[in-house]
């Protein structure tokens, strides 16, 4: 049996991928959250899941995470954007419980942004020399249903500075459906796996997919980056995730979010899922809270 510790599993991929791995005979879990009494709630119907407090920045948490794991699964916190510093005393600990893989989800075409925490993380995980597997998929849909969900519920407007770019953006469930597969499938090791969603679309188009779906017209405003980050860091967000955000918003204008690739279906011999089920799947995500 396979004991393997996923990092953040009430998340958007770390909660389908704990519920698949779930049902697995041949693999035991540890699910690493920041607070256990969200996920106790969140994982009522699993009750064999051994549930850790886990913090990227408290090392103090490694011990019980870690104990009996010989794989992890983990995602980049959004507000953890300096991985020398917040991501390298838990690489450290990797190392030296001789972990025999690390599934971590980068991003697609990090390879050409070394500005990104995604592709610092990469090169500290092999620069450890600690097997690995990192899956690159393009924009999460599910990015709609939670960064922008404010101005899609309340202003019914895609507030998104991506111009008139084209996105492959992909299901966080095909995300966590691939990582079951990573963490299971020992040919997965030491690859670098690009995803993308079935088709590349404007936020024009999404804007109106989103209005034929949800019956209510959505726009599509298209902010300038500044003024982006201006909003943004006046609602209050961090300020290191804000400036992430406004990188790969850059990196979409350029044209380098538009690749569309086969992967998921070579890998799990089925489609991803198309804009139109996300939005219908998620519907009530994006209507106006009553």
């Amino acid at each position: 049996m396979t004991h393997i510790l996923i990092i953040g599993g009430t998340g958007n991929i770390g909660s389908p991928l704990v519920q698949n791995l779930a049902n697995n005979p041949d693999v035991s879990l540890t699910v690493g959250v920041h607070q256990l009494s969200k996920a106790q709630s969140h994982f009522a119907n699993w009750p064999n899941l051994n549930l850790v407090h886990f913090d990227f920045l408290d090392p103090k948490t490694f011990p019980d995470a870690f104990s009996g794991v010989e794989k992890i699964f983990f995602i980049r916190p959004p507000q953890l954007a300096k991985p020398k510093q917040d991501m390298a005393p838990f690489i450290d600990y990797a190392q030296q419980q001789h972990i025999k893989q690390i599934v971590f989800v980068s991003l697609l075409g990090v390879e050409k942004n070394p500005m990104t925490p995604h592709h610092q993380i990469e090169n500290m995980i092999q620069q450890h020399d600690i097997p690995y597997t990192f899956i690159r998929p393009s924009f999460f849909m599910q990015n709609l249903s939670s960064t922008h969900q404010y101005d899609i519920q309340v202003n019914h407007d895609l507030f998104i500075p991506a111009g008139h770019a084209k996105t492959s953006f992909i299901d966080t469930r095909d995300i966590a459906d691939i990582a079951a597969v990573c963490l299971t499938d020992a040919q997965y090791v030491n690859q670098k796996l690009d995803i993308t969603g079935p088709a590349a679309l404007t936020y024009d188009e999404i804007a109106t997919i989103m209005t034929q779906i949800l019956n209510t017209p959505i726009t599509y405003s298209r902010p300038s980056l500044l003024k982006f980050r201006h909003v943004m860091r006046k609602r209050g967000m961090p300020k290191d995730f804000v400036n992430v955000m406004v990188m790969l918003y850059l990196i979409t204008q350029l044209g380098n979010a538009k690749t569309v690739n086969d992967t998921v279906q070579r890998v799990l011999n089925r489609e991803p899922r198309d804009i139109q089920t996300f939005i219908s799947d998620y519907r009530e995500d994006f209507l106006s809270p009553q």
